[in-house]
């Protein structure tokens, strides 16, 4: 099975040995979107659901870039350095997410890269 890199510059770069996301025949794997400002590559300020916008505005433009949406996507990780915050990221998720949704987990993690407060990583799967 072949599978083919997915890069966008309306996403931010890979701050590490990684890509933005893999196609692996119909599926897409997306790594974890941290809230990055694709244009300055900084941490954006605010609250964790501005935070949490910047996330999934990240992932939409992967999406985009490999031909689909979130409404493709069938999986969702959400990892919270404060479970306090998962009711506000919830409501986030449910401005770009409609039902069905997708399945998804939630995990509370001592940290993140660049002191995120928010990562989310997704698996989209694309039609024929």
């Amino acid at each position: 099975m072949s599978r083919s890199i997915i890069h966008t510059d309306q996403a931010p770069k890979a701050i590490g040995p990684y890509s933005q996301a893999v196609r692996a025949g119909n599926t897409v794997y997306l790594s974890g979107q941290i809230p990055l400002d694709p244009a300055t590559g900084e941490l954006v300020g605010g609250d964790i659901s501005r935070q949490a916008r910047r996330v999934f505005e990240n992932l939409s433009a992967v999406c985009a870039a490999a031909g689909g949406s979130l409404a493709d996507v069938v999986r969702i990780g959400i990892y919270l350095t404060d479970l306090g915050d998962f009711a506000a990221v919830n409501s986030v998720m449910a401005e770009y997410c409609r039902e069905p949704y997708p399945a998804r987990s939630t995990i509370q993690v001592a940290a993140l890269p660049r002191g995120a407060h928010v990562e989310v990583d997704a698996i989209m799967v694309l039609g024929d």
